[in-house]
């Protein structure tokens, strides 16, 4: 495809001698017009771009032409509906500008349209400086003697498709680079549990809600304070995009410092509850949030519910079944003098707790429009998960697979399971 050169008046300082172009027919507006701005101080007028493009044929696309003898005039010409510059490089610069550079006119082409597709126009003599001109950041370069229409209608046309690439690979680039570091923060904010002295083993699995994201609203954690004693912990904030997980996070990190603190059942979650307060964006923010805390002989544990379903617990060898749960607190965030009860469980000698997020219950039980899941349905999804001899994270992955097939497809809460499990002959 060929270019029809079409001089842009009205620059002050068009020097193209092409006649402007009349209206073009409506097969033709569809293409893309190019703006050329021609740097060139040339008093004999040997170098016509008007012409040279109106020679090439007026097939193709159009090219509007602007002129500037100097580089204080392609700086003011120099618009962003250009789109590709052509700079000669014997153009008279300053002296102190120059610094003896012969490149000196296309790098300060390149300052000036770091954006913009430049083309280095040089004489065929100088071979070495115009492969030098590409070299330096030009997308190609031109000898004056064998310059043409048709070469000349290319070359801008490549050097245009040629900076939109490289644009296009440098945004990629950026994008990627940002996606690996969100992708380092968010795997940095996922807890490391801290068990170390005890015979509990943990496992955990968590999928986010929102796509190609590592953390959602949900967040947990697992910790043995001093006297022995383990405490886990599961919640969801209200939402699952990224400032819900950001104050997933802060709740989490504070949970665990009130925890060492010394702070347990209702005294927590009440001070928790004015982080919450004093964090979220909005008084529509909520968090629903459950606490154990597992005795240092591990047979008993107590049990703080804040509008969170109650987790589920399995003997060795039996079925699962869920942790009282009528004497449950609200949520976070939804009473100010709300009060959390902490009730007694006995676990046994050799048991599996299981605490998870609502996102897993609320998924469907035959596909969309189904009806939900539920507790009483997760219940028997972890029963059969059990039967085949699955624990641990094993366990938790076979759960979240079987609820996402029953869903018909992912589900598209945030969803998070924790396990904890004693086995009495280590104990």
């Amino acid at each position: 495809m060929d270019a029809t050169a079409v001089t842009d008046t009205g620059t002050g300082t068009g020097t193209g001698t092409g006649p402007v172009a009349a209206p073009a027919p409506a097969a033709d507006r569809d293409r893309t017009d190019l703006t050329l701005l021609v740097v060139e101080d040339d008093p004999a007028g040997a170098l016509a771009v008007p012409e040279l493009l109106d020679a090439a044929g007026a097939g193709g696309t159009r090219v509007r032409i602007r002129t500037a003898r100097n580089l204080t005039e392609a700086e003011r010409l120099l618009t962003d509906d250009v789109h590709c510059v052509l700079v000669d490089l014997a153009l008279p610069v300053p002296r102190t500008a120059a610094d003896e550079d012969p490149l000196a006119p296309l790098r300060h082409i390149l300052r000036l349209a770091p954006r913009h597709a430049v083309l280095a126009l040089a004489p065929s003599a100088d071979a070495e400086l115009a492969a030098e001109a590409v070299r330096v950041g030009a997308q190609d370069h031109l000898f004056r003697e064998e310059l043409d229409g048709r070469l000349l209608s290319r070359a801008i046309r490549y050097a245009v498709e040629r900076k939109r690439n490289d644009a296009a690979k440098v945004k990629l680039a950026e994008s990627r680079l940002r996606a690996q570091e969100n992708a380092r923060l968010e795997r940095g904010l996922l807890p490391t549990p801290l068990l170390e002295g005890s015979d509990l083993r943990f496992a955990a699995s968590y999928r986010p809600g929102r796509s190609r994201a590592l953390l959602g609203g949900d967040f947990y954690d697992v910790v043995r304070t001093p006297d022995g004693t383990v405490h886990a912990m599961i919640g969801d904030v209200c939402g699952h995009g990224p400032d819900e997980a950001a104050l997933g996070v802060e709740l989490r990190i504070a949970w665990r410092a009130l925890t060492f603190a010394g702070l347990c059942g209702d005294e927590l979650l009440s001070t928790l509850q004015q982080v919450l307060e004093h964090e979220r964006e909005s008084e529509e923010i909520f968090a629903t949030l459950c606490t154990v805390d597992i005795a240092p002989d591990g047979r008993r544990a107590g049990l703080c519910l804040a509008g969170h379903p109650a987790p589920l617990v399995a003997q060795r060898g039996g079925t699962a079944r869920l942790l009282p749960y009528e004497d449950g607190g609200p949520a976070l965030g939804l009473l100010p003098r709300a009060r959390w009860p902490r009730r007694q469980v006995e676990l046994g000698g050799a048991w599996s707790l299981l605490l998870y997020t609502d996102g897993l219950i609320e998924g469907r039980t035959a596909g969309p429009g189904s009806p939900r899941l539920g507790q009483d349905g997760m219940v028997d999804v972890i029963n059969r998960q059990l039967t085949t001899g699955l624990r641990g994270e094993m366990l938790l992955e076979a759960a979240m697979a079987e609820a996402r097939a029953l869903n018909g497809g992912e589900l598209t809460d945030d969803v998070a399971l924790l396990a904890l499990e004693r086995d009495r002959a280590r104990g």
